[in-house]
Formats: structure tokens, sequence, C-alpha cells
């Protein structure tokens, strides 16, 4: 009997220490730096790879925020990419209205042009499609509210996939981008670009329709013999009077300076990433100087670069910074062609605790730790 033991023990000590030598060694971080997992190849395997990689289990309503793509635009990233994941997780796609007038400004035609984008095989959800959502914000330079979609509170966890690209105001967009624009609701898109509260241009061009008036949720609109007037001490930003005018009267207010409007998105997104658990998904393909939002983007100007993923979105922007300025063989590849750098997001969302700008990068097929160098090749 107890030779039987000591045979049983001696084969699961080999058991155990095969399983050690074949299990790949676990990559160990600084405290102060966050693992980004990479992939060079942009395909939907691994895509998914990326995202299983995170070792995250989000579990209940996930909310999987994409973009669209405007109408007329050439660069927004391929849905396919995105279907084994989505088969996997069985997400709910998520975006907002946007402030501007076009498809994409009205729930019905926002998700018919998605559609025909080719977002077809997960159910679609326009967050500011009934109202809007105002979160309280504490200790921010710039806001003491955000405003999102009011559906934004239906989803237990967000997969933020973003197209990493240039942007005329913000030098790029990513994840911190994504966030803050892509899930506030007009209102809250136009806190973050102007002023609280619309304009009027050419107000004496208007015929009276009082579109405007029946549609201000806060009665702030009346119209006067010289047009319609705002009253601001009622008007709560929502900036539906945009969207209503048929001659396109209102307009957001006096854009911010460059670094106001780079703080700004990242307020947003602190607060947004604070209230639902995140994780962020970047990918370098179609690299435009423009945002996907372009009806008329330019043709992209880097060849791509690959994917990324971390659940710190901090470190996720500061490599794809490096990642792509590596690439372009330059310091900051988006300031050279938008003469913004958007490495100011990064550095103002570090200053608020959001994330680590020290990373490792993964390789996500082999596991093993890439350089930068070795990533661009």
């Amino acid at each position: 009997m107890k030779k039987r033991f000591s045979l049983l023990a001696v084969a699961l000590t080999a058991l155990l220490l095969c399983i050690s030598c074949n299990s790949k060694p676990k990559i160990q971080v600084a405290d102060d730096e966050s693992i980004v997992y990479f992939c060079k190849d942009i395909t939907p395997e691994n895509i998914l790879k990326l995202y299983e990689a995170l070792g995250v289990k989000q579990e209940g309503k996930i909310g999987l925020k994409v973009h669209f793509g405007e109408e007329g635009n050439q660069n927004f990233l391929n849905p396919e990419l995105l279907r084994p994941l989505v088969e996997k997780v069985h997400p709910t796609f998520v975006e907002t209205n946007v402030l501007y007038v076009s498809k994409r400004r009205f729930t019905d035609s926002h998700i018919a042009l998605a559609k025909e984008h080719g977002f077809t095989f997960a159910p679609i959800d326009i967050l500011d499609a009934e109202d809007e959502l105002v979160y309280p914000a504490e200790g921010l330079k710039h806001f003491d509210k955000i405003k999102t979609g009011s559906h934004f509170a239906n989803y237990d966890a967000y997969i933020i996939y973003s197209h990493f690209k240039g942007h005329g105001s913000a030098g790029f967009g990513g994840a911190i981008k994504n966030i803050a624009m892509g899930l506030a609701s007009p209102g809250g898109k136009m806190a973050q670009h102007a002023e609280a509260f619309p304009s009027c241009r050419n107000a004496n061009s208007c015929v009276g329709c009082n579109r405007c008036v029946q549609q201000c949720p806060a009665g702030a609109i009346t119209i006067t013999d010289e047009g319609p007037v705002i009253d601001t001490s009622k008007c709560i930003g929502c900036a539906k009077c945009i969207a209503e005018c048929p001659l396109k009267i209102f307009t957001p207010g006096k854009g911010a300076d460059e670094e106001v409007f780079l703080e700004r998105l990242v307020e947003y997104a602190k607060v947004l990433s604070e209230k639902k658990p995140m994780v962020y998904i970047n990918v370098m393909d179609n690299i435009s100087k423009s945002c996907d939002c372009s009806g008329k983007a330019p043709a992209p100007f880097m060849e791509k670069v690959g994917a990324v993923a971390s659940t710190d979105i901090v470190a996720i922007e500061m490599a794809c910074h490096q990642l792509t300025a590596l690439k372009q063989k330059t310091e900051d590849a988006f300031k050279d062609v938008n003469g913004i750098s958007g490495l100011g997001q990064v550095e103002y969302a570090y200053k608020l605790g959001m994330g680590n700008k020290k990373f490792v990068l993964v390789d996500v097929v082999t596991g093993e730790r890439i350089s930068l160098e070795d990533a661009v090749k």
C-alpha cells in the first residue's frame, strides 16, 4: 500500500512539474507600470485575444462603445473585426448622438447609418435616445457636472473600442476621447467643445416656425422681431435647438482653447470611467489626420501599426502615442499633421490619477514582452 501511494506521489509531482514547465511565466511589472497587450496583425481573432488577455470577467449587461462612422467617411474601423468578440461576450453596440446636424444627430437615422456601415450583428443602443443623465463632478477644474445619455446607467460594464487616429482639436482621438465625447449627450459635447450655451447666428433669418421654442425643455427660447433669443438663466445647455432649427441658426458657443479642450475631455472621461467598470482596446489602422466624424476625411497618412488593449486608460493612450511616433520616425505624429499634441490628454489624465504613464508592452500572440521598436518593424 505504501509503495502504491509513493508511486502516486511521484506521478503527481511529475505532472505538476510538467505543467509548471509548459506554462508561460507571469509578466512582472512595477507598481508604477501597467501592461499593454499588443498585436501587429489586426484580425478579428486577435481583437478577441486582446480582450481575453486582459483577464477581466465582465458580467451582466455589457456595452461595447464603438464609432459607427459619419456618412461619407471611409476610414472608420471595419465592424467585422468585432464579430468574434461579440459572439463571445454578447454585448450591445452603444453610441450617443452628435452635436452637429447630420444623420448621426437623430436616433433613427443614426441607427440606420450604423446598419448601412455593417454594424448588424449586435443590438444598437443610442444612449441619449430618450433623455440625458447628469452626474455630479467634484474637485475638477472645469466641470461640476457631467452629461451623458440616460441609458448609460443601464449597463454593468463597458468595452471601450477606439479607432486611434487624428483629431483636429485634440491632436489624436483614442480611448479618452471615445469616452468623453462618445458617451456624452449633445449637451455634454457642447460643454466640452465650447461655452455651455448655444449662440445664434443670422437670427434675423428666422421664419418663426417655433420648433426651437416647442422643443426647448427649459422654456429658455423666445421669438422676437429680431429672431430667437436664449435666456441663459434658464438654458440647460442640452443643444436640442441646434438640431431642431431647419435654418441652423443655433450653433455651439465660442470654442475652448487647446489646453482647456484637452482637459475637458479628460475630466469627462474620468467621471464616466469611474461610474462603470471599463476595459480599453485601441486599433491603430487607417490613421488619418481627421476623426471618423468627418464625412470627407483625408486619406490615411500612416501605415497600420497594430492594436492594443489594457485596463489602464493612461497607459494605452501613451503606448499608442509612442508607437505611432516611432512608426512615423518623429516625436509626435499628430502634432506634425494637426499642429496639436494629443499628449496633453495623457499628461492631464495622469495628473488626475487615472493610470500609469509607464507600461510594459506584451505580444498577445506569444505572451512575451516586446519592445516598441520591434512592434513597429
